[in-house]
């Protein structure tokens, strides 16, 4: 129902971080994967009418809006980040590789 409010709220803060942190951090591909996830679950979302275009927005109220988010939310969104990780750490051992083997 709102589960994709968490990955928003990660995609701003890295979005605006992003622009001042090195290139080696690869923000742009965090910030893709973040970006992605959210515009799918949105759609998801509008799809099973759990989200609407005018007030309230979202069909149910914060008791039930709130367990979501952090039931499937923050497991989400900790889960791309550790993926954006494990890729930007074998992004670095093969740049290191490269530049040991001189090719």
């Amino acid at each position: 129902m709102a589960c994709f409010l968490v990955p928003t709220a990660a995609a701003i803060v890295t979005t605006a971080v992003g622009k001042k942190a090195s290139e080696k951090y690869h923000f742009n591909w965090l910030n893709s994967m973040l970006w992605g996830g959210v515009a799918m679950l949105a759609i998801e979302h509008v799809s099973h009418g759990e989200f609407v275009p005018y007030p309230p927005f979202l069909t149910a109220g914060l008791p039930e809006v709130w367990p979501e988010m952090m039931r499937v939310g923050v497991p989400m969104t900790l889960a791309i980040v550790l993926m954006w990780g494990a890729m930007v750490a074998v992004a670095a051992i093969a740049s290191k590789r490269v530049k040991y083997l001189g090719v």
